[in-house]
């Protein structure tokens, strides 16, 4: 017999004002790669290399496969708030490697996701990718821009305060988990 138990984890909504972000900056041999529906899949394998070994495919499971990524990707994409203009790949000598995409609610820049490949962590990707839809909120208008960050994530804590993010809210996000008995 099978039964359900729910766990909760505690997620931060951070938002920042928009007046004036440094320029993005990519690393030497990097280039971005702007939102059109031939990157799709890329983004989507962005996601899944970025985050199925991390809580967060734990807390949104369809982090956890590649097609819960590309599933992911075709109903942000589609929502009529999405904002292209945010949306980006940063790419290296292997390909794409960073990957971040955006909303716009009500006047506001939502960012849903910001993944960089553990492998190409730590050279400055994240800073550049959420600079980078910063600028795209900017030129769309708004300003200011959400995010939400799992608690147990200090280092995407720690980015987004240096970028101006402060924490807003504190929220908790239910996950059920099926026990047998």
């Amino acid at each position: 017999m099978a039964t359900t138990a729910v766990s909760y984890f505690k997620r931060y909504k951070m938002e920042a004002d928009l007046r004036e972000p440094p320029p993005p900056v990519l690393p030497a041999g990097f280039h971005w790669l702007a939102w059109s529906d031939e990157v799709l899949t890329a983004h989507a394998e962005v996601l899944f290399e970025s985050f199925h070994q991390e809580i967060d495919a734990v807390i949104f499971s369809s982090f956890g496969n590649p097609e819960g990524c590309v599933a992911l990707m075709n109903v942000v994409s589609r929502r009529l708030d999405f904002l292209p203009a945010a949306t980006w790949l940063a790419a290296g000598p292997a390909g794409p490697c960073g990957a971040i995409q955006a909303l716009h609610e009500r006047g506001v820049g939502s960012i849903q996701n910001v993944g960089v490949a553990p492998a190409w962590r730590g050279r400055g990707l994240g800073e550049a990718l959420v600079l980078q839809a910063m600028h795209g909120f900017r030129r769309a208008g708004l300003g200011r821009a959400l995010l939400e960050v799992t608690a147990q994530n200090e280092a995407a804590q720690r980015l987004y305060r240096r970028l101006g993010f402060r924490r807003c809210k504190t929220l908790y996000k239910a996950v059920p988990e099926l026990l047998e008995t």
